[in-house]
């Protein structure tokens, strides 16, 4: 199976459709059946199994990341980027994944356990040590 994001006029994913192999031994004839299918032109292939820049099964990436409603393809990086969810975040190049601009600290296996999990403030630039078991 082939995946396929429909993408509007700014290249913002609008959902991922799966296409069978038969119809999608190549991204220009997917393409086509889709759009034959559909009539809608404008996709591109994204592979399910690639993320950060990485494929999870040992081939080769592509496009950096697999496609996600709301994400958008940047065609000079030929890559497809989440949404940024905080506007201090800077985009790492290689991965094409957004990162805060302070590492997050390591949990403690104790802190793990009671249930505290860091969250990121962007009004203080810092990571936050937080009680998940109030969020829920």
């Amino acid at each position: 199976m082939a995946h396929y994001a429909k993408l509007n006029s700014s290249n913002e994913v609008l959902a991922v459709h799966v296409v069978d192999n038969a119809n999608s031994e190549t991204e220009a004839k997917g393409i086509e059946y889709l759009t034959g299918v559909t009539g809608y032109t404008n996709w591109k292939q994204t592979s399910y199994n690639t993320q950060y820049n990485v494929h999870l099964l040992g081939g080769t990436p592509f496009r950096k990341n697999f496609a996600g409603k709301g994400y958008t393809y940047d065609e000079a990086k030929d890559a497809f980027i989440a949404p940024q969810n905080y506007s201090s975040w800077i985009l790492n190049e290689t991965t094409c994944q957004w990162e805060a601009p302070v590492a997050k600290p390591e949990l403690t296996q104790e802190q793990f356990d009671n249930d505290l999990r860091y969250h990121w403030n962007d009004e203080n630039q810092t990571w936050d040590l937080v009680d998940i078991s109030e969020l829920r």
